[in-house]
């Protein structure tokens, strides 16, 4: 008998999924359209973006498509979403490519269309936390129930992440073969070799901030907690107020929470100088090249900062929890490229001492991206797409 609680996912997958084969007999597959589509964020940005641009840049006579919206918890999120679903279907089975960059529901409940390649280009480099099918067994993931009638990360045609080693966990992590699986590299990491784009991000930095011009910055990005697109709380949020009390007025903390975090922090009046939450108009990217050093708790982007062969520091009071519900790939304490504190205190000190491991970090980004070297949006558009996209 199906558990009650699954109906409302049911009837949508029946829904769309009907949508998509009706689009399927009425139109042929464009052989020269790409969608790009996510619902991470409502514009394009990250890997997706650097692959999109890449071709641009070529110029051949493509058709693009794309398709961006955030999901939410909300009961009227959720209704947008079932009809933006609608383009998404017309789209999934007319692209000759259809490219993604994190988990996206229409694609698991549809029969796909032979001759459409669907594309996962993982949002996050490595492979830290567990995700997927990888969490079947905790309390973060998806229910064998569920996994009966939702092909969680299925269908995609090819995969392609950012080291050899991690193949493996992602075969495991999308329920697929390892030989779908390619360690081509993470396209957005091309940012931090693009030198001629990093001096205008500093300039419109002080511009908006010239209090901050000359002190040293610390980036503080944890990682979401929570199923789905909901966070209950953000108790596991640093001390700051011990960081200010031991760093002083040199130093200064950019808070960037998860994309699908919607609080705002409380910050109080005395440390308005010292806490910046950056909400919007910067990337990700450009928040790490900005800082000078990285503090997170399992958050994958330290694989990216690791190429700027700048400090990371762990901070996390919940890692034994965390470790019960979700758990990591590698030992958590061995694996880390930097020093681990669950003291706020305690931290502080140690960045004021500022004494490194930088061969840590150096061996770290070697083993998990030995590809980052500028030129990866290159060749993963030269991997992917077989159209014509070169220019001339």
């Amino acid at each position: 008998m199906i558990n009650v609680k699954l109906l409302p996912t049911l009837l949508v997958k029946i829904f769309f999924g009907s949508l998509h084969q009706i689009f399927a007999l009425l139109y042929a597959i464009n052989p020269n359209k790409i969608t790009f589509a996510s619902s991470r964020s409502e514009e394009i940005s990250g890997n997706l973006k650097f692959v999109y641009e890449e071709l641009l840049a070529r110029n051949k006579g493509i058709s693009y498509v794309l398709l961006f919206k955030r999901n939410s918890a909300s009961k009227i999120g959720k209704l947008t979403y079932l009809v933006h679903m609608t383009k998404v279907m017309y789209h999934l089975a007319t692209s000759k490519y259809f490219v993604i960059d994190d988990y996206f529901f229409p694609v698991y409940i549809i029969s796909p269309r032979q001759g459409v390649d669907i594309i996962q280009l993982w949002h996050a480099a490595g492979a830290f936390k567990t995700f997927g099918h990888s969490t079947i067994s905790k309390s973060y993931g998806p229910s064998k129930e569920y996994l009966k009638y939702i092909k969680v990360h299925g269908n995609y045609t090819k995969v392609l992440v950012s080291a050899e080693e991690v193949i493996p966990y992602y075969a495991e992590a999308f329920n697929m073969s390892a030989n779908k699986i390619y360690p081509i590299g993470i396209p957005r990491t091309d940012y931090f070799f693009d030198y001629a784009k990093h001096r205008p991000v500093y300039q419109r930095f002080i511009g908006e901030f010239p209090e901050l011009s000359g002190k040293k910055l610390i980036l503080y990005a944890p990682t979401f907690r929570g199923n789905g697109y909901h966070q209950e709380s953000m108790d596991y949020l640093i001390d700051f107020h011990a960081l200010h009390s031991v760093l002083g007025e040199d130093y200064a903390v950019l808070v960037h929470l998860h994309p699908y975090v919607q609080e705002k922090i409380a910050i109080n009046p005395k440390h308005s100088c010292f806490i910046y939450q950056i909400e919007k108009n910067y990337s990700i990217e450009e928040l790490l090249l900005l800082s000078d050093m990285l503090i997170t708790d399992y958050s994958s982007i330290i694989f990216d900062y690791s190429i700027l062969q700048r400090p990371i520091l762990f901070y996390a009071n919940d890692l034994e929890e965390y470790r019960k519900e979700r758990d990591f790939y590698y030992p958590y304490k061995n694996f880390i490229p930097g020093p681990f504190f669950n003291n706020s205190e305690e931290l502080a000190y140690c960045i004021k001492k500022g004494e490194f491991d930088y061969q840590l970090i150096s061996t770290f980004r070697q083993r998990f991206l030995p590809t980052s070297d500028g030129h990866v949006s290159k060749r993963v558009t030269d991997f992917i797409f077989s159209v014509d996209t070169h220019s001339g």
